[in-house]
């Protein structure tokens, strides 16, 4: 329990308190009993806003995740293991394990979306928040299609957390591909000239960076750079059709 009670137990900051914090206390108690900690609370910042910690962007993101496996009334075994893959990068074998008996008694409780989003985009940048819109697009397409009923929660989500449209229909087009899905996510038309792509690659470049959330660790860094990837290859896709130089 040690690596992840450490987390839980001195990680939650903001995360502590709301609808959150009410998630939180089904089962804080049992890691408290286990492990020597002592609760972090939110710090104020330069900003006026408390810090966020890992442990609170991971927890936030578990009770999306769970939110999301629920919403097309079943959860498959491909998204259960695409959630284990994130959280062993996350915390290590025994670290995951312990995390999904938390997801797994998160799917037992209501979760009130809307009242957890609202609390997340308090706190969380917006950087973050669209890495977690990504994340959980990762989940819902870990069988190969992503459920109607899926896309409209986390439609519902990213609306909730203040993405912007274009963002939005960025993320998703790297999820559910369309004939223009490379100019989506560059989040430009296809009339669009050359320089208009180049100048659109270089803002979107600066909006993905992984290092925009490098502050949440190494394992949320890397799986930014899974959305940074795709960025690349829709760019260089309109390249070559373009014969860009």
């Amino acid at each position: 329990m040690a690596k992840l009670g450490k987390w839980i137990g001195g990680g939650l900051g903001f995360t502590l308190g709301g609808p959150l914090g009410a998630l939180a206390g089904f089962f804080l108690g049992s890691f408290f009993d286990e492990a020597d900690t002592v609760i972090q609370k939110p710090q104020a910042s330069q900003f006026g806003k408390a810090q966020i910690t890992q442990g609170d962007y991971m927890f936030s993101l578990l009770v999306l995740v769970t939110a999301v496996l629920k919403a097309d009334g079943k959860i498959l075994r491909s998204e259960l293991d695409y959630v284990k893959e994130f959280l062993i990068r996350s915390f290590g074998t025994e670290g995951a394990s312990q995390a999904l008996v938390i997801l797994k008694d998160l799917t037992q409780q209501n979760i009130p979306v809307i009242d957890i989003c609202n609390q997340i985009r308090q706190y969380v940048d917006y950087s973050s928040r669209l890495q977690l819109v990504h994340f959980l697009f990762g989940i819902a397409n870990a069988d190969g299609l992503v459920h109607p009923d899926e896309l409209t929660l986390i439609r519902q989500i990213a609306t909730a957390l203040r993405l912007s449209e274009a963002d939005y229909k960025s993320l998703e087009a790297m999820f559910v591909p369309k004939t223009d899905w490379a100019y989506d996510i560059l989040e430009i038309e296809e009339t669009a000239t050359n320089e208009q792509v180049k100048k659109a690659y270089r803002k979107m470049a600066l909006k993905y960076h992984p290092d925009k959330v490098s502050y949440l660790g190494e394992d949320v860094q890397k799986a930014a750079n899974e959305k940074f990837q795709k960025l690349n290859e829709a760019y260089q896709l309109i390249v070559k059709d373009r014969g860009m130089s």
